[in-house]
């Protein structure tokens, strides 16, 4: 059972026909300039797997698998990484004896530099080849052509900032109900709607609904923006960027136009290109009233959960019983393994037994990231709503709902 039926397209291959024919790596560098300088080991080695971590593993052109790197005459190095969809840019202090510019394997020096000895990294090209030089380690690494590299987006003027604490939860809240797959491409997406101080993040595959509100400080008290956002680069970039204190985010225009959206925090700077197409209205799923609702230890149930679904066999569900005082979990129906756990709850209004996929339900558990959680029910065959609460007793923190669609099971 799920929310949605149909599709919707979404981007396509942005690759530029000019790089089409893009010569292969052993082909003649047509850029090539000479670069010295020298960094410690962890920095490069940060700076390295902040831009790489998005470098596809098959690219298109063999150029989008490089980074560039940009040597300053003012002590800095800068470390770029773009495939036409996302980019990323961090700049770090170096001692540079001949600025320039060159081109590498990205995921190949992340790895050299990860592994180097915990010493000061010389870096300096040499013909055709960049040495790379640590201690006694030496790796010398083949130039890719830099003239054929793409020209990133500029540096987006900022719409606002949020806290990054605060950002790297709520993204993490929403993003485990976007679509993993791509039979639903707009599905993979997280919406982000602004209006004034108000952010709500909205994700759904179809059998669950993740929502969370959350205020920012906007450069306009205005500010009115709609943008899908891929929940991958998305989650990539609020756990890379959520040590911050303060994230800058650059929609609309200030991105570079309507096509994209823009991070920054410190020395790190990301953009990357918006989802195609219109999100389903899902926002009505939300039940406008309830029958039932229980109140349970979030981590009682999430352990209880876990050891009962060791015996939910692919696609079976974990069926809970709630009732005045505890909720029944059970999984495992006639010659099947079968388990039972019974953890304390609270509820209010009529009993009721539900059906869920383990998986889906423990998601959400783990993402209302408070000490209990509220359920609310209408019937067994409709979706429920999860919510967290700090006490027992207390109010429902309804700024993330998490929509949950149950799953039939038979008498």
């Amino acid at each position: 059972m799920s929310f949605l039926h149909g599709g919707s397209t979404c981007r396509g291959s942005r690759v530029p026909a000019r790089l089409a024919s893009v010569p292969p790596l052993a082909a003649a560098v047509k850029g090539r300039y000479a670069v010295k300088f020298r960094v410690e080991r962890e920095v490069l080695a940060e700076a390295v797997t902040w831009v790489a971590r998005g470098l596809p593993a098959r690219p298109p052109v063999p150029v989008l698998a490089g980074v560039l790197i940009e040597a300053s005459d003012e002590g800095t190095i800068t470390l770029s990484a773009f495939d036409y969809e996302v980019s990323a840019r961090i700049t770090v202090p170096a001692d540079v004896a001949e600025p320039g510019t060159v081109l590498v394997l990205g995921r190949l020096l992340a790895d050299i530099s990860r592994n180097l000895p915990a010493k000061p990294v010389d870096v300096a090209t040499e013909g055709a080849k960049v040495q790379v030089t640590c201690g006694s380690s030496r790796f010398s690494l083949l130039q890719m052509p830099s003239d054929d590299y793409p020209t990133l987006p500029a540096s987006p003027a900022p719409s606002g900032t949020i806290a990054g604490d605060v950002f790297t939860q709520a993204v993490a809240q929403v993003s485990i109900a976007a679509d993993k797959g791509d039979t639903l491409p707009i599905l993979t997406g997280v919406r982000v709607e602004i209006e004034g101080e108000k952010i709500t993040l909205l994700a759904t595959d179809r059998y669950r609904l993740a929502m969370r509100e959350l205020t920012w400080n906007p450069e306009a008290s205005d500010a009115s923006h709609i943008a899908l956002v891929p929940a991958r680069t998305l989650s990539e970039t609020a756990r890379a960027l959520g040590a911050a204190g303060s994230i800058e985010v650059a929609l609309g225009d200030s991105a570079g136009g309507d096509g994209l959206i823009g991070f920054e925090a410190g020395q790190r700077r990301t953009t990357t290109r918006l989802l195609d197409g219109e999100y389903p209205k899902v926002q009505s799923i939300f039940p406008s009233s309830s029958d039932s609702e229980a109140v349970v230890k979030t981590a009682e149930l999430v352990e209880a959960v876990k050891r009962v679904a060791l015996v939910a066999e692919r696609n079976t569900p974990v069926r809970l019983r709630f009732s005045d005082g505890q909720v029944a979990i059970e999984a495992g129906t006639g010659e099947d393994a079968q388990a039972s756990e019974a953890v304390e709850s609270t509820l209010a209004g009529p009993e009721i037994e539900i059906a869920f996929n383990p998986h889906f339900l423990l998601d959400g558990l783990g993402a209302v990231g408070t000490d209990f959680t509220r359920l609310s029910f209408t019937q067994p065959s409709r979706p429920a709503v999860m919510s967290g609460q700090a006490e027992a007793d207390g109010e429902a923190d309804t700024s993330y709902r998490y929509v949950l669609m149950p799953v039939r099971f038979a008498s």
